[in-house]
């Protein structure tokens, strides 16, 4: 399966309009923005748990990258409530499962070679840090020289431009924004190669975002099975 696959091009996807499409597991269900793969694959999805729903332990043989969208993500570790933020690199596994039910944002195998940091950022943690002209605040969830991670808060009607030299990868979380001809609200996502800035207007709400800073694809990204 390949979905939005060519990344020197830029795209955006209002992923409320995408259908869900039913998972292995049973009461978990996936709205796909960019994909590479069969079962196993390098991608980009929104993921929807149905109350009491779960998915059985597995492997991240590829690394696996996820922000809480709605309601409160679980595993044997914890609970996750909407605004958490981990990474599980290569190696690490867990049972995912969602008691009332949640909505997530995860990335799949598109981790590097090397890269073995895990984290947890629970609601509002993170390093605060200088806002961009036009934001009222950002907060640095990752950084380690490769990879550049922040949920940022846009004022409202105020035109905002992100430079973009290594690539560029943003969701709205809440609120909404004009970008690229597009009007983007909750889960919109897009991504744009590099050298391709973000210019966009928020609207009377002003905007959420996540937004990633990091190639699309890393030269050394870990290979997928055959």
């Amino acid at each position: 399966m390949r979905i939005n696959e060519d990344l020197t091009k830029p795209v955006i996807v209002h992923s409320a309009s995408l259908d869900w499409v039913p998972s292995p597991s049973a009461g978990v269900d996936r709205r796909m923005l960019y994909r590479v793969g069969g079962e196993v694959a390098r991608a980009t999805t929104i993921v929807r748990y149905a109350p009491g729903s779960a998915f059985p332990r597995h492997v991240h043989s590829g690394g696996e990258e996820i922000l809480v969208l709605e309601g409160t993500f679980q595993d044997e570790h914890g609970d996750y409530p909407a605004g958490s933020y981990f990474r599980n690199p290569p190696g690490t596994s867990h049972v995912p499962a969602a008691k009332d039910g949640c909505t997530i944002f995860v990335r799949l195998w598109q981790y590097r070679k090397g890269d073995e940091t895990q984290i947890v950022r629970q609601p509002g943690e993170g390093e605060a840090v200088a806002a961009r002209a036009g934001a009222e605040s950002a907060r640095l969830l990752f950084d380690d020289g490769q990879e550049r991670v922040l949920i940022e808060r846009w004022l409202p009607e105020t035109t905002i431009t992100v430079d973009n030299q290594r690539g560029l990868e943003f969701l709205v979380i809440s609120g909404g924004l004009d970008a690229g001809g597009e009007r983007m609200k909750a889960q919109s996502w897009g991504r744009l190669p590099a050298g391709e800035a973000l210019k966009a207007t928020t609207g009377s709400e002003g905007a959420l975002l996540w937004i990633k800073d990091a190639p699309l694809q890393h030269p050394d990204v870990l290979a997928m099975p055959a």
